[in-house]
């Protein structure tokens, strides 16, 4: 179901909230703005226009008015065959696959100590 309501949206916070309000509807699945500035346009399965309009007057005043609300059809697609599975590779032989003995080490750490010798006089001067 296609929907089209004439809203009153002179910048662009006005329809940001316009489309944020219709986009909330219950069923909606597409907002656009129309190619008149002025009108909203909601596509969507058991949308209501009246609560749509309603909603949309709350917000903009009494001036939105509902402009046109037509059935949708789906457009008709031909089936598509899915392509044909490529051949299957041939797995690599047996015989080439080695055995990896690799022996696992545990890191090593080492600790570094930096002792620092005691000054024994006044190191400032």
């Amino acid at each position: 179901m296609k929907i089209v309501v004439k809203v009153p949206m002179h910048c662009d916070k006005c329809r940001t909230k316009a489309l944020k309000i219709a986009a909330a509807a219950h069923g909606v699945s597409k907002v656009s703005i129309g190619a008149n500035e002025d009108h909203v346009e909601v596509i969507g399965d058991g949308v209501d226009s009246v609560c749509l309009t309603r909603s949309l007057r709350k917000k903009f005043g009494c001036s939105c008015t509902l402009v046109k609300v037509e059935e949708v059809k789906p457009a008709d697609k031909p089936e598509k065959k899915p392509p044909p599975a490529p051949p299957a590779t041939p797995a690599p032989s047996p015989s080439c696959v080695q055995k990896c003995c690799a022996t696992q080490f545990r890191p090593m750490y080492c600790e570094l100590v930096h002792e620092y010798p005691e000054p024994t006089t006044c190191s400032i001067m």
